[in-house]
């Protein structure tokens, strides 16, 4: 990591006190695996069309796609170390792969959908 993106990273560019900005030295791997599941999963959802008073318009399917298997690659790689989380957030994951399917004018194939190749096939 250059010098800038590490300082950017840690929010020294954006008018951020970097000692409010936790080192990820000190951040938990599990905390930043969790977030980064949390995150893909948001975005996934927005692309969707699914977060709180979405329009039609704001689907890009194409887009969630890459989110989803995104997220089933991490989530299949840290299923071990999710602990009591590992359920909910495997849940999550394919309450969003169906919501892909339910979205698409013409739906993937079973395990053909995004994430399915990690995952196994969605019903």
């Amino acid at each position: 990591m250059s010098e800038n993106s590490y300082s950017a990273a840690r929010g020294d560019d954006d008018g951020v006190d970097v000692d409010d900005v936790r080192d990820l030295v000190d951040i938990p791997a599990i905390e930043v695996i969790t977030r980064s599941i949390v995150m893909l999963m948001s975005a996934a959802a927005e692309k969707l069309g699914l977060a709180e008073g979405a329009s039609d318009d704001v689907i890009d399917l194409d887009e969630a796609r890459k989110l989803i298997t995104a997220l089933a690659g991490i989530v299949t790689a840290a299923r071990p170390d999710l602990g009591i989380h590992a359920a909910p957030i495997r849940d999550g994951l394919k309450g969003l792969q169906l919501a892909f399917r339910e979205a698409s004018a013409h739906p993937d194939e079973p395990g053909e959908g995004p994430g399915e190749k990690l995952t196994g096939p969605v019903r």
